[in-house]
């Protein structure tokens, strides 16, 4: 029997207050995005040898416009969206309200977390890249910025639980709305997954920075980092899975196939996510071969739950194509609804996807990955990842999203159509120029227009690399003219608006295995268990560390 993914599917009015501070979470979120792209253009055409960072105000190298690019896209977009997006998706699933004090001090501890490391950044104190592996060293203002970013998440996790427990409260024989369970799962793997890069920030990093230790330790912080360093990815990724799960299918007018699948699928990422973060320390000495091997093969079978997303979302596009009147073996896929550009997007970042999570593979391979790790491959992997699945995905949603939060109609479609596509095709020229480069050893994070060396094989790789981020460029500023045009232009829409969401073939079950799904006890103290097994021998036999490296500010 078909089934909401919301409690409430006859309708759900948030009140005002809080649509507005979703609102700003959201215009933070592409501000932010905005900086990154037009710092993104730069970084591409570097590899084409073609400088235009001397252009930009206050930009004194590099390395400085490279960890601007990387923090803005990485951390501050990717977390404003998803604080805002899921808050939504939490109150509308279970009908109610969220704690509005709450959201407002998570918006409040996002801007002055985004202003401290901006300040940072803006003066050339924090060209550490978005990593900030030490011993280089950044400005304290630049830690505070990133811890108060990581707050904010952890005041909307709060907000979301609040919720979701007096839902449950007054409910408590119905399972959770699959949209709630979702979002909050997103959030619970997050929480247990941002435990690395707060002790480091905090325990670490910033008494270091202020002067308070003299010394600090590599290997523990670069460990601390990739704990919460790998499944940040899927805290940028699932907002997207949650759009993909429960409401691309409704704009293909078809439906999602299980909702235990779904559920089982959000439960393996907060299972698998986090014990996975040797494998970017392969080369690292310190660290048992043993213990990367189990993160090894802990990674591949996060891929597991990618492939049955693949099977779910293709299930429900097909569904939706046949629907239309479309017959044919493979020719239904021609049937979708291309001309809204919200479906658009998102299944051009799931195709794009595609090849990131195949490339994604072989960065978890422990052989390959010595090959392609220090080379252009793996921002050529990045951007068919965040810089396409997240990002093209995020653009998508915000086709649909923006006029809800403004009550303004969408304008400039057919520019909204175009901008996917010029992404869409962007990303997938750029990432073949830096991906057939890292083949041929092009170093990555290199200001490769000064180096003293080169590669013949080099120059086709760089052209294609700065190819595909101008066309990157030309549809992330077509997205912008949209999303302001309709904020500002847009007709005024009447009447009630609601979200997007999705019916599943199968409905949540009410008896079996299937219910325990539910009991988020269960599968935090399972994680909390891989987790010790992951790192707990490595932490035994290293602690309490090796603080003898002094910092060094380099760039």
């Amino acid at each position: 029997m078909s089934t909401p993914v919301v409690a409430s599917p006859e309708g759900f009015e948030l009140p005002e207050g809080q649509r507005r501070v979703i609102r700003w979470m959201i215009y933070l979120a592409f501000f932010a995005l905005s900086i990154g792209i037009l710092n993104g253009l730069g970084q591409a055409l570097n590899y084409a040898r073609i400088d235009i960072l001397q252009y930009f105000p206050r930009m004194r190298t590099y390395h400085q416009g490279l960890t601007v690019h990387g923090v803005v896209n990485a951390i501050v977009f990717t977390f404003a969206f998803s604080n805002g997006f899921l808050a939504l998706t939490t109150a509308r699933a279970l009908a109610r309200p969220l704690n509005g004090g709450l959201l407002w001090a998570a918006f409040g501890s996002m801007v002055m977390g985004f202003l401290l490391a901006a300040f940072a950044m803006a003066t050339g104190r924090a060209s550490v890249l978005y990593t900030f592996y030490p011993p280089l060293m950044a400005h304290w203002s630049y830690y505070l910025g990133l811890a108060l970013l990581v707050v904010s998440t952890w005041i909307i996790a709060v907000a979301l639980f609040v919720a979701l427990a007096g839902w449950r409260g007054e409910n408590p024989r119905q399972r959770i709305p699959l949209l709630a369970f979702i979002s909050t799962a997103t959030y619970a793997m997050w929480c247990l997954a941002s435990i690395g890069i707060a002790v480091e920030v905090v325990a670490l990093l910033l008494p270091w920075s202020l002067g308070l230790v003299e010394n600090v330790d590599p290997l523990l912080s670069r460990t601390l980092f990739w704990y919460s360093g790998h499944p940040i990815v899927y805290f940028w990724l699932l907002p997207a899975y949650v759009s993909w799960y429960a409401m691309v299918p409704k704009h293909a007018g078809g439906e999602l196939f299980s909702d235990s699948l779904t559920r089982v699928v959000f439960v393996l990422f907060l299972l698998l996510s986090i014990p996975t973060g040797f494998h970017h320390q392969y080369a690292d000495p310190g660290i048992a071969t043993g213990m990367k091997a189990v993160h090894a093969t802990l990674t591949f079978g996060v891929f597991f739950s990618s492939l049955i997303t693949a099977f779910s979302i293709m299930y429900a596009l097909e569904i939706g194509a046949r629907r239309r009147g479309e017959k044919g073996l493979v020719s239904w896929f021609l049937k979708l609804d291309w001309k809204n550009p919200a479906l658009l997007a998102q299944i051009l970042a799931m195709l794009t996807f595609t090849l990131g999570g195949i490339t994604r593979l072989i960065n978890a391979s422990y052989n390959l990955n010595q090959v392609i790790h220090n080379t252009a491959w793996i921002p050529g992997h990045f951007h068919m990842t965040v810089g396409s699945a997240v990002t093209l995905s995020f653009m998508g949603i915000a086709y649909w999203l923006v006029p809800y939060l403004t009550r303004r109609e969408l304008v400039g479609r057919g520019l909204a159509r175009a901008q996917a596509w010029l992404y869409a095709l962007g990303v997938l020229i750029m990432a073949r120029g830096l991906i057939s480069g890292g083949l041929n050893g092009m170093p990555r994070r290199t200001l490769i227009m000064e180096a003293p060396y080169d590669d013949a094989t080099w120059r086709l790789a760089g052209m294609l690399t700065g190819l595909g981020g101008t066309l990157m460029f030309v549809g992330g500023m077509l997205f912008f003219f949209v999303l302001v045009g309709t904020a500002l232009f847009g007709k005024k829409m009447m009447g009630t608006v609601d979200i997007p969401f999705t019916v599943t073939h199968e409905g949540p079950a009410t008896t079996g295995w299937a219910v325990k799904l539910d009991r988020y006890r269960y599968w935090v103290l399972a994680t909390i268990i891989l987790i010790l097994i992951a790192y707990g021998p490595f932490l035994v036999s290293y602690l309490p560390g090796n603080f003898t490296s002094p910092g060094y500010q380099l760039f």
